[in-house]
């Protein structure tokens, strides 16, 4: 079997290379072509132009790229029709992959189109999933609330579970060796401060944040903080938390991150899909986030939720306290934290139930996609 696959982001790099292992596991003759980063390229895939090209957000970043862009699109679009594969499989990166999509469905109507990552239309723009079902046949979900939606909207779906949850964490015995290498104590409260991963987000969360742990820190004075980030932040965040009472620890290695999360008592985190990480390891947590006015005005329109924590959502609680735009202060950000860390169960018990709800303890991830991606071929 002949597959062209098309991810534009890190992230869909790495749920392409599990798929892609999977259905090469199930259908050892499978070939492959499409666009990948390093993870599909591992797996066997020649990418037709770099990956990175795709990995763009933001109306400002991608207007001066628009028209090299926009033949990026012909290019694959050509490029797919040309391969003539047994499905097509775009990998979530909307905005690319559906217009390649739209392309090819013109061309070649009979060719089975499968988009892993459903779009979260619980969340905003639900008319997105009755657009994007012109296009494409069958969904790849990774949230298990979503398949009755992209039925509702003409496309078979199959929940086929989320990654975080058959991820590797830390043992306690590189937890313990974490906090001995920083000199943490055993017995003092480890804090993680996760204001982000864009530079946009740390600078409009950074000061709030250190100002709520400032106040927790009164009432725990013997807590430490540790912030986790990427190499390209680190030194942004020295020099925004060096007029922190106590300035973190700032780390930016993935070994360290893994283990900083496995020894974390609490954490204040941006909202994202960090709070599934986090539970994941069993943190407790206090979610917060803002954006620009206009910004926060357009979303606060379009949001149908009344939480955007993936945890809460998942386990139908609501059990993560999240404090967004105007609400993010740093006083109420630090009572919740002080209540959270002080009363943490009810939490605990909603990420369980939301990692066994995404698959924990079952078959991987990229194995069901497979699956699901040969039941969709062989359904039609």
């Amino acid at each position: 079997m002949k597959f062209f696959l098309i991810a534009g982001e890190p992230s869909g790099d790495l749920l392409g290379a599990a798929l892609m292992a999977g259905l090469k596991e199930l259908v050892p003759d499978t070939s492959f072509e499409g666009i990948g980063g390093p993870a599909m390229q591992a797996e066997g895939l020649q990418s037709l132009f770099p990956m990175e090209e795709l990995s763009l957000m933001g109306i400002w970043e991608v207007l001066p790229k628009y028209f090299h862009l926009k033949r990026r699109i012909a290019q694959t679009a050509e490029a797919v029709i040309s391969a003539a594969p047994d499905a097509l499989i775009t990998i979530d990166s909307p905005d690319f992959c559906l217009r390649v999509a739209r392309l090819v469905r013109a061309s070649r109507p009979d060719l089975r189109t499968i988009h892993y990552v459903a779009p979260s239309v619980w969340a905003w723009r639900p008319g997105r999933a009755k657009k994007m079902a012109q296009v494409i046949d069958h969904v790849l979900a990774i949230l298990p609330f979503e398949p009755p939606l992209m039925q509702a909207a003409g496309m078979s779906c199959d929940f086929v579970g989320h990654p975080i949850a058959t991820a590797p964490t830390a043992s306690p015995e590189d937890a313990a060796a974490f906090r001995a290498t920083h000199a943490i104590p055993a017995d003092a409260p480890l804090i993680l401060c996760l204001p982000g991963s864009r530079r946009s987000e740390i600078t409009r969360l950074a000061d709030r944040f250190g100002k709520a742990l400032a106040l927790l820190q009164q009432d725990v004075p013997q807590m430490r903080v540790v912030l986790p980030t990427v190499p390209w932040l680190a030194d942004d965040l020295r020099g925004m938390t060096a007029d922190w009472p106590t300035p973190p620890l700032i780390i930016d290695g993935k070994d360290d991150k893994r283990a900083a999360f496995s020894a974390a008592d609490l954490a204040l985190a941006a909202s994202g899909t960090v709070s599934l990480e986090l539970a994941a390891n069993r943190v407790p947590m206090v979610i917060g986030y803002d954006m620009a006015p206009l910004s926060r005005w357009i979303i606060g329109m379009m949001v149908k939720t009344d939480t955007v924590t993936l945890v809460n959502l998942v386990s139908e609680t609501r059990a993560v306290p999240e404090f967004l735009g105007r609400d993010c202060q740093p006083e109420p950000l630090a009572k919740a934290l002080k209540q959270v860390l002080d009363h943490p169960q009810a939490q605990l018990e909603a990420m369980d139930l939301t990692m066994q709800r995404l698959g924990k303890g079952g078959e991987a991830p990229g194995l069901r996609a497979a699956r699901s991606v040969l039941s969709a071929i062989t359904a039609r």
